[in-house]
């Protein structure tokens, strides 16, 4: 199987023959995707005991390390529309790890806030990431693993700058 991505013997998109841009192996895209959907599947049988999936442990997360948001702050720090997060933070809700509720200060805005199962839970799910990188290879060196983070977010913040998105870094608190 061809490397995915790869692009082997162009130097520049202006030499890629119109032909090859739908091969799988010229896509960023793809391996990307790919990456993604089994990056969640392995973390599956590690958040499952904790009654969490991948996306309600990065809400978590998000809290966990942020405090109290609004649920648009939170939608942007997680880049989750309001139609993802709010049946996301329902069932969160249901579960008892957290609460929503109007701001004292302007009540069009909602917080979202932690319950202190919500904080309790933090202890077990510290050592999700921790039995994951237990379970599975040592894929990158520290170094590796903070050079693809840095090309990542370069790709991201390119995104954001072709689609006006306000880098979540940028909220003012």
């Amino acid at each position: 199987m061809a490397k995915i991505g790869t692009l082997a013997g162009y130097n520049r998109a202006s030499e890629v023959p119109e032909d090859d841009y739908l091969l799988l192996e010229n896509q960023l895209g793809f391996p990307l995707y790919v990456v993604a959907k089994e990056l969640v599947n392995a973390y599956r049988p590690y958040l499952e005991p904790l009654n969490l999936t991948y996306t309600q442990y990065i809400v978590m997360m998000a809290l966990w390390q942020y405090g109290d948001l609004s649920v648009k702050e939170l939608g942007q720090v997680l880049r989750l529309d309001s139609g993802t997060l709010t049946p996301l933070l329902k069932k969160l809700e249901l579960k008892g790890f957290l609460k929503r509720k109007r701001s004292r200060n302007d009540e069009r805005v909602v917080m979202v806030i932690l319950t202190e199962e919500g904080h309790n839970i933090r202890a077990e799910a510290i050592e999700v990431p921790k039995l994951l990188v237990a379970k599975s290879k040592e894929v990158f060196s520290v170094h590796e693993a903070a050079e693809l983070r840095a090309l990542l977010n370069k790709l991201l913040d390119a995104i954001d700058a072709a689609h006006g998105v306000v880098n979540p870094e940028d909220i003012k608190r």
